[in-house]
């Protein structure tokens, strides 16, 4: 019985009508008086046929019948021949730099655009995962907490934009709110994504710091670092309209690479949208390689393991009744 899985287990209360039956068979048995007198029984009582040893076969045969025919009710199922397949226990917080300087257009149409399109890209193939999202500049919060419901995500996705905090770069809030979202998660893997483009000028929280803390907690951080080599365009409003100008790229590479290392993560660089789109689909194969496991979910029904017994038992219960150990009222 150990290799079933009973489906319906509340019909397991059904076997007590068999026992109490049988409780009651014996009791009237035993209360049934001989209509036959004899004036002397000592010829007669040592008298012990096998019909009279299997008198009670029948009725035993036919309950035993009866209880495999509940357990069949139960639905028993195999646990041992079971299908083998993969399951993919993550959950993702994406954390965000939403500063001014993620407007800078060397990817089109600029940094945080170009990001939030591949990040919700990503989010829409990963159907399994509990995913949320941070966003971060001077400071950060939570724009949507673990969820599976990933439309809900997207659309708080498109909301995004900059200018929503105070500006500057605070890679460590961003990591730390992250954190704080997937510490108390049972999850098989929990991964941060924290994307930015600059240098950590702002927040009570040091971004090696918060990465000890992801490591305490079991939490791999993949780093991605946004901008080209050298200058973007930057666009600047004056009184004559939009006005570009090259801006110095400039990503603390040394500490995003530092906050990818100590957590068992990676960092990336992303220099265009093309360079983006390829980092995300590493870091989907990534993590799905990382937390491949076996598990089996396929079960068999086998009620007519138990059901065609019951059958047979059945049959043989009335073929004796009728024939061999048949009684004369």
């Amino acid at each position: 019985m150990n290799n079933y899985l009973f489906i319906n287990q509340e019909y397991f209360y059904l076997l007590v009508i068999p026992i109490i039956y049988l409780i009651w068979y014996f009791y009237k048995k035993r209360n049934i008086t001989s209509q036959i007198i004899f004036s002397n029984t000592e010829s007669i009582s040592n008298i012990s046929t096998l019909k009279t040893k299997l008198r009670h076969l029948p009725i035993i045969l036919k309950l035993l019948a009866v209880s495999l025919l509940i357990i069949a009710l139960t639905r028993p199922q195999s646990s041992i021949n079971w299908e083998e397949s993969t399951t993919e226990g993550i959950d993702i917080v994406l954390s965000m730099d939403i500063s001014g300087s993620m407007l800078a257009e060397d990817l089109k149409p600029n940094r945080l655009e170009a990001s939030k399109e591949v990040a919700m890209d990503f989010i829409s193939q990963r159907i399994n995962d509990r995913i949320g999202l941070v966003i971060f500049s001077g400071e950060s919060f939570t724009q949507c907490p673990l969820t599976t419901d990933h439309n809900v995500l997207i659309n708080l996705f498109k909301d995004v934009k900059s200018g929503m905090v105070e500006d500057g770069t605070a890679i460590g809030m961003g990591l730390a709110t992250a954190v704080n979202r997937l510490k108390d998660s049972d999850a098989i893997s929990k991964i941060i994504i924290l994307l930015t483009d600059g240098v950590n000028n702002k927040g009570v929280v040091a971004p090696f710091t918060a990465a000890e803390i992801a490591k305490k907690y079991g939490i791999r951080v993949y780093t991605i670092g946004v901008g080209t080599e050298g200058f973007a365009p930057y666009p600047f409003q004056t009184p004559f309209g939009i006005q570009y100008q090259d801006v110095e790229v400039q990503i603390d590479e040394e500490t995003l690479q530092d906050i990818a290392s100590v957590t068992d993560g990676k960092y990336f660089r992303a220099t265009n949208n093309r360079k983006l789109k390829e980092i995300y689909k590493d870091i989907d194969k990534l993590e799905k390689s990382k937390i491949e496991v076996t598990e089996f979910h396929k079960r068999s029904e086998e009620f007519r393991s138990f059901a065609l017994p019951a059958l047979i038992l059945l049959l043989l219960g009335f073929i004796l009744e009728i024939t061999y150990l048949k009684q004369v009222p």
